[in-house]
């Protein structure tokens, strides 16, 4: 392959795992795998999450992306590291910047100070209803995502916490 189409296979890969991400969470992890995801969003102490188990599941997935792409298709594994590229900067993101997992800053401005709102404002609802806010890593307007929590708490759709500000 040449270089430009290894970077664009690359950068493809990284912006299609965001909206295969958006879709796990929305229609899996909210859908019939809530059992992994639950304890997510529940307040707990601990280290580990069953949520967690998403990331060994995607993690081996790619990891066979690796093997196949080595043996059989240099574009496989060209994809497989925009995957694993999405996979850090998920990690960073998601459970260092907005759960703080790894870090401690919350930020004062800025997309950054975005991502975290649209995060909390995705966890404001109770239960697998409903929502707002799936991707890891492009936010919407965080005005917009109170709008629909309140549309859907209006709705009945979704039971939305009070501090939502929804």
């Amino acid at each position: 392959m040449t270089v430009p189409a290894i970077i664009l296979t690359v950068v493809l890969a990284v912006l299609g795992m965001e909206a295969f991400a958006w879709w796990a969470h929305k229609y899996i992890m909210h859908g019939w795998g809530w059992g992994w995801h639950r304890d997510h969003h529940e307040p707990h102490d601990n280290v580990f999450e069953k949520n967690d188990l998403y990331a060994v599941t995607f993690g081996t997935i790619v990891f066979f992306l690796f093997l196949i792409g080595y043996l059989y298709s240099e574009a496989l594994w060209w994809a497989a590291l925009g995957i694993t590229l999405y996979g850090l900067i998920y990690t960073v993101i998601h459970d260092g910047l907005v759960h703080q997992r790894y870090f401690r800053w919350v930020p004062k401005r800025g997309y950054a100070k975005r991502l975290v709102q649209a995060h909390k404002l995705h966890h404001a609802t109770v239960g697998k209803e409903g929502g707002v806010s799936f991707g890891f890593v492009f936010a919407a307007d965080p005005a917009q995502l109170k709008a629909e929590l309140k549309r859907q708490r209006e709705a009945g759709i979704a039971l939305v916490r009070d501090s939502a500000g929804a």
